[in-house]
């Protein structure tokens, strides 16, 4: 059996050991949050959140009483309230630091408090969970390593086009997340700027509408136009000349089968080429390999 860390250690009195904890909340979908995660929300002093109500609600989804532990803990109040979270975890508090979906500090002002806490000899630890960057990688069909994740590029159009120049060299896959608003503008500019890649368009994941577009940037870019993406998005876009290592005929025509049952033979063989970074001309041979497959099977009836 695995040893528990430092700070799930309880004290005499049944409270957990002083110190930060570093808890990843839900993504979308509120069941997806660890054991380990509630028990720590459950008997922490207090809560720091970016909004009180948002953690307020998965804790009353779990049946955890919130009380009065909740403190605001976002890039507004982060200066002045620092230095009383840690000033409670010096004098015997536990602390949960939790963001609003997903692992805190990857897209928050929880990296300055972590840092202080480490030069004060606060012990820290963290409670891993849910990632949207990890579950868009995995739903992308893309290579997963190297991955670089860059977060929010620039909302001003200058400063995104200089941004996505000096990712552009880069051999990983990018992973980027997106305002709604912005997110034909940026597929457009991430066209423009990286050429023709495989990319796919992530967006409400593990809630309802979860849904994966994949093509090439342009069309992708094309297809916000026409039909703009709600909620939270994730971008996911193949590194310059992206080829799947191992990527045999077998896998081509799996996805193939899918795609023909969606659209025409030439969108899917776009569709599925784009994705592959697989040459059109061979990707469309073995279309025309399944329809025969097909004809034979239906004459041979």
């Amino acid at each position: 059996m695995a040893e528990p860390s430092q700070l799930e250690a309880k004290s005499k009195r049944g409270k957990p050991t002083p110190g930060l904890y570093l808890v990843a909340t839900p993504i979308g979908n509120l069941s997806d949050i660890t054991l380990r995660a509630l028990a720590v929300l459950e008997a922490a002093d207090l809560i720091a959140c970016e909004d009180t109500r948002v953690t307020r609600k998965l804790l009353t989804h779990h049946g955890i009483a919130a009380g009065r532990r909740l403190r605001t803990y976002n890039q507004h109040v982060a200066g002045k309230e620092r230095d009383r979270l840690l000033s409670f975890c010096r004098d015997g508090g536990a602390v949960a630091l939790v963001c609003d979906a997903g692992a805190p500090l990857i897209s928050d002002p929880g990296l300055p408090l972590l840092r202080a806490a480490a030069e004060l000899a606060i012990p820290v630890t963290s409670l891993p969970g849910p990632s949207a960057p990890l579950a868009a990688l995995q739903l992308s069909g893309l290579p997963t390593l190297p991955f670089y994740c860059a977060g929010f590029l620039p909302a001003k159009a200058s400063q995104r086009r200089r941004e996505i120049a000096r990712l552009a060299p880069l051999a990983a896959t990018l992973v980027l997340f997106e305002a709604p608003h912005r997110v034909a503008s940026c597929l457009a500019d991430l066209a423009q700027g990286l050429g023709h890649r495989p990319a796919a368009l992530v967006r409400e994941i593990t809630k309802r509408f979860e849904e994966v577009r994949r093509g090439d940037l342009a069309e992708l870019a094309q297809g916000a136009l026409a039909v703009p993406p709600k909620g939270e998005i994730v971008l996911v876009v193949g590194p310059a000349g992206a080829r799947e290592e191992g990527f045999g005929d077998s896998e081509l025509k799996a996805r193939l089968r899918e795609a023909l049952e969606a659209y025409s033979l030439r969108d899917a063989v776009a569709r599925v080429a784009a994705a592959s970074g697989e040459p059109r001309r061979r990707v469309y041979r073995l279309a025309l390999d399944l329809e025969k497959g097909a004809l034979e099977k239906s004459d041979g009836q």
